[in-house]
Formats: C-alpha cells, structure tokens, sequence
C-alpha cells in the first residue's frame, strides 16, 4: 500500500512532466549546430532530428522571434546567430568583444587612422561584431556592426577563407553553392576559390579593391583573429579606394592592423579558456 510519502512524491513528480516541445526545440539547435556554416533547410532538420517537418518549422519560427535563428537566403533555409552564444555558461563570447576587443581597437585608431572592423562567421557570412567607424573622423559608413560581408568579394572574407581548415572551407563552400547568385556561382568554381587562397596566403593578408559591387569605391585590408590555436574570426582596415598606396599599406598599416589582431586573439584567452572548461567533456 503506498505511503504518503510515495504519493506526494508522484504527485510532486506530475507537476513536472517532461515538456516534450521544449526537448525538440533544443534538438533543433543541435542539429543546426551541425550543420555545415550552421545553416540548414526545415527539411533536412526534420530528417536529422526524427520529427516532422511542420513541427520543426513551428520550432524555428519561435526561435526566430526569440532571436537564435535567422531565416537564409534560400525558402525554408534558417541558420543560428551569435545569440546562441548566450546560452553557454558567462556569455563569455559577447564578452570578450566588448571588453578585449572593442577597448584595444579604440586604442589602435590613433595609429591605424582609418576605421576598421571585427567579424565572425555567421550562416555563411562574415558578420561584423564590433567597429571604429563611429568613433574614427575618417569613416565614410555608419552602423557597421551585424552588417553582411561575403566571404569571396571582402578582405575579411578572404582572410577567413585563408585562415580556415581544409574542412571547414568545405562545409562553406558546400552550403554556399546552393545559393543562386554571384556567391553560389564562385563557390561552385573551386579552382577560382583555391586560386582567391592561394594569392592571399603568397601576399600575407587580405586585399579587397573594390571588388565587392556593393562598395566599389571602397578598399580594405584585413587579417585573421586567432586565439591560440582556434581562428575566430578576422579584422579589417577600410579606406577609399586610391587613397592609401599599396606601399604605405604595407609599410604602416598592415604591421599595425598585425598587431591589433595579435592582442585581441592573446587577450581573449582567459574567455576562451573559461568557455571550453564550461563545456561538457
């Protein structure tokens, strides 16, 4: 017979139930996680996770409006934003931007005169985290920061690119050539991408000259940001086109963008550590 300890124990265990929709939800996320760019289509994610499509599309419309996941540039395609990142232990990833990076590269600009920005891969894109063009006198742009930068026509883009593992370059360039634009149609040309690569590992940095038609009077410069051993992402220096000579780029600039990038990727370990100690083993 049972006791009455037993019954309030089930009875405490009922107001508790499992909340099946909430384990789907976070199912989701995972599966996007894995995803190649962390971008995947409603229907591969219901094929990864065992659920059906409609379910996983009402799950990603609600982590849409909480802010997690962004619709792609293709129907049905969703991939996670850096909002996700809030979900590990410290925030430490928003952290480390706002205190490491945004406070060393308000110091740089004296030096570096010309604005610059930070960025990190995001759905296939490189996404600027944080910038100086409000702060710098020669900012020809505003409002930089969660702005787009294709990987193939960007200095940062490019930087990336040539800083990435053979493995990684493949799952971006995979979920790039579905794409139908000027994206997909490079992506698909491996032989132009490897070229891209091998031209910007020669030079030692990232150049983009306008290349990019959304900016084509605008030049940029840029490195790779590399914590330890992890690249995170990659900085750049923006300039109107002709207005810096490639010497002088080379002689002042790009010594002085080094450097920054150095200090930024060294100064952000101790968040980097704490993260992977956060992580399950």
């Amino acid at each position: 017979m049972p006791t009455r300890n037993s019954i309030s124990a089930s009875l405490a265990d009922a107001d508790y139930k499992e909340v099946r929709s909430l384990s789907r939800g976070l199912a989701v996320l995972q599966a996007l996680n894995r995803a190649p760019g962390g971008i995947a289509s409603t229907s591969a994610l219901a094929q990864a996770c065992g659920i059906h499509r409609t379910t996983v599309k009402r799950l990603l419309e609600t982590l849409r409006a909480d802010g997690f996941v962004r619709r792609g540039e293709k129907e049905g395609q969703y991939y996670l934003t850096f909002a996700v990142h809030s979900l590990s232990e410290g925030f430490v990833h928003d952290d480390w931007v706002e205190k490491v990076a945004l406070p060393l590269m308000r110091a740089a600009l004296p030096d570096l005169l010309w604005p610059c920005d930070l960025g990190a891969l995001e759905g296939g894109f490189m996404v600027v985290r944080e910038s100086t063009h409000r702060f710098s006198l020669l900012s020809q742009h505003r409002g930089m920061i969660g702005e787009k930068l294709p990987l193939f026509f960007t200095a940062m883009g490019r930087a990336y690119l040539a800083a990435c593992t053979d493995q990684e370059r493949d799952g971006l360039l995979t979920l790039l050539s579905q794409r139908d634009d000027v994206v997909g149609e490079m992506a698909r040309e491996p032989a132009r991408v490897d070229a891209l690569i091998a031209q910007t590992r020669a030079r030692g940095y990232a150049v983009n000259d306008g290349d990019w038609n959304r900016e084509a009077t605008t030049a940029a410069i840029a490195v790779p940001v590399v914590c330890g051993t992890k690249l995170v992402g990659g900085i750049n220096l923006i300039f109107p086109r002709a207005a810096v000579s490639a010497t002088e780029l080379e002689d002042r600039y790009l010594p002085r963008l080094k450097r920054l990038a150095y200090r930024i990727g060294k100064d952000m370990q101790p968040w980097l550590q704490a993260d992977d100690e956060a992580a399950p083993p």
